[in-house]
């Protein structure tokens, strides 16, 4: 009885803004000889690095059978899948469990391409997924430019010194390459030849990983280059600020506050408690622009407002920009100032100064006449946290909210004192962003940005 085919395929996916214009690519070797036999990549538009990384398992999976005649029997092929998602490794080896709406339809697909007994995978460093992580960011780079990925243009096999897959497996036996080798093994004669395509592949920066969601915003680099992915030792896991556990996309809340009100430029306390102001002819000249930035990214997925008139004309908006609908959150909303509201800081501390003193020495403490002391806002404002992430776990939704709530969500993130609320800026219109992922860790991503005003 002849023995069933080995092959092994490494696949790869990204995502620049996670979701964001997202590419995969994929590579079948040959384990006995290290040479690729087939490579597929392609753009897919707009999608998150999960969604790109099953993309490209099922792409060369489909590679894989295409290569072997009556794959899909029992005795015809085994394949080795080598991927640096653990995600996707552990969710197809049936060890994790696949709760994300997007990933189960992508994970049966990948289950049917061949008979389940012929699949094993094995999760490997990045620095060694190197050929598939190429590919990946060559379907971007042509997504980039409007185009598809291109097979005879493609230069990931150059740039790759492979090691010898033969040697980190075990030893298998079946037939040579066929023709689809010979045309591997041509490309590869050209490796000694100086190419200005292979040093600009070499340069491409790399996707951002599972956990490494870019800023939405822009305002932070979507990832290192591919030299700075290869450098992750391979042996030791990440520990500390860089570490980057496979734990799936984060929920990543883009935080805008709202549009100037008439009350904004006197810095007068305007929270839940009082008078529920419109936005000014200037505040709506904001939310109109930052509409457009945030259109022009194309990275929002849901939009939720703060009941107050001021955040959801700011948050109607923008979602009329983006095709979305704007849902309400009670707990986004601004603390009750009490007796304060409306008055300015120098107002208060003339009328209500004990009570000012108070406040600001103890989150416990209210404003005058019945208000929301900080910790009861923080306990507001964490149950809504808490809430919307396990709602819109992998995905990124815009809050449009007020001072107070962003500052919190700030503040919580970094693990910072109280007392911090009183050393941010917060500007009217201004964006910033927090990255939460599966393990309950956050992630600030920007703080204050009004670039999208000038």
């Amino acid at each position: 009885m002849t023995p069933p085919r080995q092959l092994v395929v490494e696949a790869d996916g990204g995502s620049r803004g996670n979701p964001g214009p997202a590419g995969y690519g994929a590579v079948v070797v040959d384990p006995a000889t290290g040479e690729t036999l087939a490579e597929a990549a392609e753009y897919i538009g707009i999608a998150t690095n999960n969604v790109a990384e099953y993309k490209g398992l099922i792409a060369g999976l489909k590679a894989a059978r295409a290569l072997v005649p009556d794959a899909s029997a029992d005795d015809a092929l085994r394949v080795r899948v080598r991927m640096d998602s653990k995600l996707v490794v552990e969710q197809m080896s049936g060890r994790w469990k696949i709760k994300h709406p997007d990933m189960k339809p992508l994970a049966a697909e990948a289950g049917r391409v061949l008979p389940p007994s012929a699949v094993t995978y094995e999760w490997i460093p990045r620095e060694r997924n190197k050929h598939a992580d190429r590919l990946a960011n060559e379907a971007m780079d042509a997504g980039r430019r409007g185009e598809q990925w291109d097979p005879s243009a493609s230069t990931a096999a150059l740039d790759i010194a492979r090691p010898s897959v033969a040697a980190a497996l075990p030893p298998v036996s079946g037939p040579p390459g066929d023709a689809t080798a010979g045309a591997a093994r041509a490309r590869a004669a050209l490796a000694s030849r100086p190419s200005a395509g292979a040093a600009a592949g070499a340069a491409t920066a790399a996707p951002p990983t599972d956990t490494e969601a870019a800023s939405v915003t822009g305002a932070a680099p979507t990832a290192g280059t591919a030299p700075e992915r290869a450098a992750v030792p391979a042996a030791a896991p990440q520990v500390g600020w860089g570490a980057a556990p496979d734990l799936g996309a984060p929920a990543t809340f883009v935080l805008l506050r709202h549009g100037e009100t008439a009350l904004t430029p006197e810095k007068r306390f305007s929270g839940s408690g009082g008078t529920d102001p419109e936005l000014s002819a200037a505040g709506r000249r904001q939310a109109e622009a930052i509409a457009r930035s945030l259109a022009a990214r194309g990275t929002i997925q849901e939009v939720v407002s703060s009941p107050l008139r001021r955040c959801r004309e700011t948050a109607d908006a923008v979602a009329a920009r983006l095709g979305l609908e704007v849902r309400i959150d009670e707990g986004l909303r601004e603390t009750d100032f009490g007796a304060w509201e409306g008055l300015t800081f120098a107002e208060v501390r003339e009328r209500h100064g004990s009570d000012l003193d108070a406040w600001l020495a103890s989150e416990e403490a209210a404003p005058t006449g019945g208000g929301e002391s900080f910790a009861e806002v923080t306990r507001r404002v964490a149950a809504a946290r808490d809430r919307l992430v396990a709602r819109h776990a992998g995905r990124t939704v815009l809050l449009v909210t007020h001072v107070t709530p962003i500052k919190i969500l700030v503040r919580l993130a970094l693990g910072a004192p109280p007392e911090a609320l009183f050393r941010m800026e917060l500007s009217a219109a201004s964006v910033s962003a927090v990255a939460y992922y599966a393990d309950g860790n956050a992630s600030l991503r920007l703080l204050n940005d009004t670039s999208h005003l000038r």
